[in-house]
C-alpha cells in the first residue's frame, strides 16, 4: 500500500498562507465516503447504529458530517455529554459508556435520555441512589477476561483491562436490573484495539451473540441491542492492508443468522461505536520543517510537536510523513522527525527513511483525524493548533481556531500587578 496524502503540496501552501502551519487538517470527502460505506456494510440490520466515539475526534463540524450518515455520539464524560447537548443530539443517539462514573455525570446522561452502558456492577447501586431508579433501556458492559485471540494470533488481553463485568457479573447484573424495572437490554464489549482485520468483529459478534442468548434463556431478560464497540482499526504502516468494512459487515450478518435468528432474536439492533475507523485516515497534522541539527543522528526540527500530536511519543506510535513534493524522490536519509519540547520522546519518527529535508518544506505527518488533535495538552506552554476542513471542492474552512496566550493564561489566577507588570497585557 503507497500512503499518499489526500491534499496537494499546492493546495498546502495556500491554506498555509492564511492558517500558519502547524495545524490539522480534514478530508472531507473521505470522511463522506467511508461513512456511507460504514451504513452500507450494515444495512442489512434495520436497527443499526453507528455512535461515532466523540473522544477520537470532538470537533462539531466533523461529528455533524457524520451525523448526516445517521451516526450518533458515543460519550464517556461530562463535556462529550454537553457536546452533544450542545449540537442537538439527545435521547438513543447518545451512548453514554464512561467508568469511575460521577453521579453528576449519570444525571446529566438521564437528563438528555442517553443509553446508559454500565462498566462495573456496583454502578448499579449507585445509578438507582442518583436517579431513584433505574432506566426502562439499559446495558452492561462485558469483559470475559482471558485473551482474546484470532486465527492471526493473540490481538489483546482483556483479562487486565479495567472495563467491564465477568461472566457471572453480568447475569447477577442483568437478573437484578430487571427486578428493578429495567425492561430493554443491550450488551456491550470492547475487547482489543485497533485490528487490521476483518476477522475482529465477526468473532466479537459471535461472542456476544452467543452470550445475549444465554442471558434470555437464564434470566428472561428482553434484549434489544448488541454494541460492537470500537477496535476496528486503520493501516498506520504502508505494508499494511486496510480493512474491508463491507467484509466485515458481510461477517457478523452471518453470525447474526446463524445464532441469533434460530433463537428467535432477529430483530436485535446492531450497534457500533467506532471513532479511529471513521475519521483517522481522513485527518492529517501539516508541519514545516524549520530546523536541522547534525550530531550523532540527523535531526529534522518541525513547527509542531507532541502537544499537537502525541501518540509517537506515547506509545512509539507510527505515523507515515510524507515530505510535500517530494513524493517520487529516493527517501536515502535517514533523520529523527522531532518537535521542540523538553522531552526527548517528543519524535515523530525516528531512523525514518525520507527524502531530503530542506528547511520550509511541508510535512504531511498521516493518519490523525482521530486521537490527534483530541489528545492534545499544553506541556512547556505550547498551544493547540487550528483544525482545517478541506471541502470536497477544494476550498477549505477552519473549524477550530489556534489557542492563543489569552487562552492558555485564562484560568489562571495572577494579581493585577503581576498580570500588567510593565505595561504588558496577555493577548
Amino acid at each position: 500500500m503507497n500512503k499518499k496524502p489526500f491534499v496537494t503540496r499546492e493546495k498546502l501552501e495556500e491554506i498555509a498562507r492564511v492558517i500558519p502551519t502547524p495545524f490539522h487538517l480534514y478530508d472531507e470527502r473521505g470522511l463522506r465516503e467511508n461513512a456511507r460505506a460504514v451504513q452500507e456494510a450494515f444495512s442489512w440490520n434495520s436497527g443499526y447504529r453507528e455512535y461515532f466515539a466523540v473522544k477520537a475526534n470532538a470537533n462539531p463540524y466533523l461529528i455533524r458530517i457524520l451525523q448526516e450518515y445517521g451516526c450518533g455520539c458515543d460519550c464517556s464524560s461530562m463535556t462529550e455529554l454537553m457536546l452533544s447537548e450542545a449540537m442537538g443530539i439527545r435521547g438513543d443517539r447518545i451512548m453514554f459508556s464512561s467508568n469511575d462514573t460521577p453521579e453528576e455525570e449519570y444525571k446529566k446522561a438521564a437528563e438528555l435520555g442517553a443509553i446508559i452502558n454500565l462498566d462495573d456492577f456496583t454502578d448499579i447501586a449507585v445509578l438507582e441512589k442518583t436517579l431513584g431508579s433505574i432506566p426502562r433501556r439499559i446495558s452492561c458492559r462485558y469483559n470475559p477476561g482471558g485473551f482474546f485471540e484470532l486465527s492471526n494470533g493473540i490481538m489483546d488481553n482483556p483479562g487486565d483491562s479495567k472495563y467491564g463485568m465477568t461472566t457471572r457479573q453480568l447475569f447477577d447484573a442483568f437478573r437484578i436490573l430487571k427486578e428493578k424495572g429495567a425492561e430493554e437490554f443491550g450488551i456491550h464489549a470492547f475487547l482489543a484495539s485497533n485490528t487490521v482485520t476483518n476477522e475482529y468483529y465477526p468473532q466479537l459478534a459471535e461472542v456476544l451473540f452467543k452470550m445475549a442468548v444465554h442471558l434470555r434463556d437464564e434470566t428472561g431478560a428482553h434484549l434489544t441491542f448488541i454494541n460492537l464497540s470500537g477496535g476496528v482499526g486503520i493501516p498506520y504502516t504502508p505494508d499494511e492492508e486496510p480493512n474491508d468494512i463491507r467484509i466485515i459487515g458481510e461477517g457478523v450478518r452471518k453470525a447474526y443468522e446463524s445464532i441469533l435468528v434460530p433463537a428467535g432474536m432477529g430483530d436485535i439492533a446492531i450497534y457500533t461505536e467506532m471513532g479511529r475507523f471513521m475519521t483517522g485516515p481522513y485527518g492529517a497534522l501539516v508541519t514545516r520543517a524549520v530546523h536541522e541539527k547534525h550530531i550523532y543522528k540527523e535531526y529534522i526540527g518541525c513547527d509542531a510537536c507532541a502537544v499537537n500530536l502525541m501518540r509517537p511519543a506515547m506509545y512509539g506510535a507510527y505515523h507515515h510523513i510524507t515530505v510535500m513534493g517530494k513524493e517520487e524522490e529516493p527517501c536515502d536519509h535517514i533523520y529523527d522527525v522531532v518537535g521542540s519540547l523538553c522531552e526527548n520522546n517528543d519524535k515523530f519518527a525516528i531512523d525514518r527513511a525520507l527524502p531530503r529535508i530542506d528547511r520550509g518544506d511541508l510535512l504531511f505527518i498521516h493518519d490523525t483525524g482521530a486521537h490527534g488533535f483530541s489528545m492534545g495538552y499544553n506541556y512547556n506552554g505550547k498551544l493547540w493548533s487550528a483544525e482545517v476542513l478541506l471541502h470536497e471542492d477544494g476550498s477549505f474552512t477552519q473549524i477550530r481556531r489556534a489557542q492563543t496566550a489569552r487562552d492558555y493564561f485564562a484560568t489562571l489566577d495572577f494579581s493585577p500587578e503581576y498580570a500588567y507588570m510593565n505595561g504588558h497585557a496577555w493577548t
